[in-house]
């Protein structure tokens, strides 16, 4: 897909499984399971999504998955998949290697979206992008050096410390306009400082709105994960972000989903709802 001067790719960097309860908050098994099956174990299946953007002389990724630094305990936990591909792999098929990435946006610090920032080498941890700049807002920071009971599960430490040990952490803060054409959008409710992503031309819009809306089934407004600190938060931005989704016909990838990687929303008498009528392929 391009939009104004990028290029712009969905990375598949491996799958994962949560618990569902905990992916759909409040609204009852009954309801959730019909469009996201769980297993054995209650858990559904996770994408790991992410973006690559090309363009203005950049290479751009946005989010980087769970990497591959996990142990056996966390591969049993969470069910890591890369039997089919890796964010590495993906990445060659655009013929990108890690070193040419220049830049590297990070919704925010939790293992499933920060865990491929990082590798280790001989013992020793260091940034995975050798050449990029990591775009974390200082607030999102500040959460992950000092997380709460409530979300310090969330959080690996050696996902993120040694990138500003190298020189490589920028913290912005609030919404701005990263690059030309490409915002970022900044909400509180799922984790301080979650950055979403927008690029637009003004005739075309891609909207990667990472955990506020991780499913097409998180579009009804109801549908909040449990790992959200202040659900009502989400609600408001929920409310607001798929309101110009739909008078703008924004295109919005999902980032957690397994089978749908991008769509359209539709208003209807019960409320947003994702739009099967257009599909995007890459």
């Amino acid at each position: 897909m391009k939009i104004g001067a990028y290029d712009i790719y969905p990375i598949e960097t491996g799958t994962f499984y949560l618990d569902g309860g905990s992916m759909f908050g409040i609204i009852p098994k009954v309801l959730w399971e019909k469009t996201n099956p769980a297993d054995d174990r209650n858990r559904v299946k996770l994408s790991a999504r992410c973006l690559l953007i090309i363009g203005n002389n950049r290479k751009i990724l946005m989010d980087v998955g769970n990497g591959i630094k996990v142990n056996q305990k966390f591969i049993d936990l969470y069910g890591y998949d890369y039997s089919q591909y890796d964010l590495n792999s993906s990445l060659k098929n655009y013929n990108v290697n890690p070193e040419d990435i220049t830049d590297v946006i990070v919704s925010h610090l939790h293992f499933d979206h920060a865990g491929g920032s990082t590798i280790k080498e001989n013992g020793i941890l260091k940034p995975a992008f050798s050449n990029a700049r990591y775009h974390v807002q200082r607030i999102q920071w500040e959460n992950a050096l000092e997380p709460t009971e409530r979300d310090r599960a969330s959080y690996n430490p050696d996902d993120y410390r040694c990138l500003n040990d190298y020189g490589a952490l920028n913290l912005i803060e609030g919404e701005i306009e990263i690059f030309p054409q490409i915002t970022v959008h900044v909400s509180n409710g799922h984790s301080p400082g979650l950055q979403m992503l927008k690029i637009t031309d003004g005739k075309k819009t891609l909207f990667y709105p990472a955990d506020l809306i991780p499913f097409t089934s998180h579009i009804p407004l109801p549908y909040i994960m449990g790992f959200d600190l202040r659900p009502l938060e989400t609600l408001g931005d929920k409310k607001k972000y798929l309101k110009n989704a739909v008078d703008e016909n924004w295109i919005i990838i999902f980032e957690h989903d397994p089978i749908t990687i991008a769509g359209n929303v539709k208003l209807t008498e019960k409320g947003y709802a994702f739009d099967p009528s257009v599909n995007y392929y890459w």
